[in-house]
């Protein structure tokens, strides 16, 4: 059995073509390294790699992570600029013994020393995005996190072996090094192949106060279907925050288990996601929360087309 399940719509064209590599008996690790570069390539997904959402200085700082169930071995990289992907240098380092999470000017070092592509990260349409933002702040509340989308998968192989990984620009207009759940192990991401994978996406600073993704595995380790931990997890947490502190950010997330049975959870009203497996072909689903539950419907051909021509639309600065 092989499967593979991603944050957001957008995970659409890398998920097919690490399908396509799991079809073939390629690796886990392989597959979901091309497919989170292919997110991070597309220059008009905001919230991911190229043309990513700038921080508060207009600079692009990029957050990712790699994970590799077979052995708990695990690399990061926080707030790198000026590097192509991001995901490609996390895996790279999760094969040291030590080492394994650099930041900003360390992780910088590392990427141009094993000769990882540099670029620049931070394009034309970013720009004025980042400058309309300026002046939509005289008008409107700001919400930091609008339009933060990370992207996070969890992939099943034929061997059984089993790998998470995630990556983003973070906040936009966050603080120059601010690092959220993304790179984080057990928050953004986590995988063990005896029991499944975990990932989520949304606000990070409240994401990594219940250490959202490890906690999903912990729970299908003791024997809930994914589903069952997703739901549980997520709204057990949101309970609990807001009781402590009144209110929770946005959270979403993907799992699946070593059986490649797959479950969401999610405490927005649209949350996108892509799934594929030995079973079923690639399909898109949203997913919004109804009594406490978490329900999933495929999107539409036109909900697709909207979704795509949203974020491909002509951008002019206001």
């Amino acid at each position: 059995m092989w499967g593979i399940i991603a944050t957001w719509c957008m995970a659409r064209d890398g998920v097919e073509k690490a399908t396509k590599m799991l079809k073939n008996k390629e690796k886990a690790e392989n597959a979901v390294e091309i497919a989170i570069k292919d997110v991070e390539d597309f220059p008009y997904y905001k919230s991911v790699g190229y043309g990513g959402l700038p921080n508060e200085e207009m600079e692009v700082e990029l957050d990712a992570a790699y994970m590799d169930g077979s052995t708990f071995n695990f690399g990061a990289v926080c707030a790198i600029k000026d590097f192509a992907n991001p995901i490609s240098v996390a895996k790279k380092l999760s094969k040291l013994s030590e080492n394994n999470m650099l930041v900003s000017s360390g992780a910088e070092a590392y990427a141009h020393k094993e000769g990882f592509e540099r670029k620049n990260m931070l394009t034309d349409r970013a720009k004025i995005h980042y400058k309309n933002r300026i002046k939509d702040i005289a008008e409107y509340e700001l919400k930091p996190y609008s339009g933060h989308d990370t992207v996070g998968m969890v992939c099943l192989d034929v061997y059984g072996n089993m790998v998470s990984g995630t990556s983003t620009s973070g906040l936009f207009m966050k603080k120059r090094g601010r690092i959220g759940d993304s790179p984080i192990i057990g928050s953004g991401l986590y995988v063990d192949n005896e029991v499944g994978g975990a990932s989520a996406t949304g606000l990070g600073e409240d994401i990594m106060k219940g250490i959202i993704s490890y906690e999903i595995v912990r729970m299908m380790e003791t024997g809930a279907d994914p589903q069952t931990a997703c739901d549980r997890t997520v709204y057990n947490f949101e309970r609990k925050m807001m009781k402590k502190r009144g209110k929770i950010g946005d959270i979403s997330v993907v799992a699946m288990n070593n059986k490649g049975e797959w479950g969401v959870s999610t405490n927005i009203d649209n949350f996108s996601f892509v799934v594929a497996n030995e079973l079923s072909d690639i399909k898109i689903y949203r997913a919004k929360r109804i009594n406490g539950k978490t329900i999933c419907e495929l999107a539409s051909k036109e909900w697709i087309e909207e979704y795509m021509s949203k974020r491909m639309e002509p951008l002019e600065e206001k």
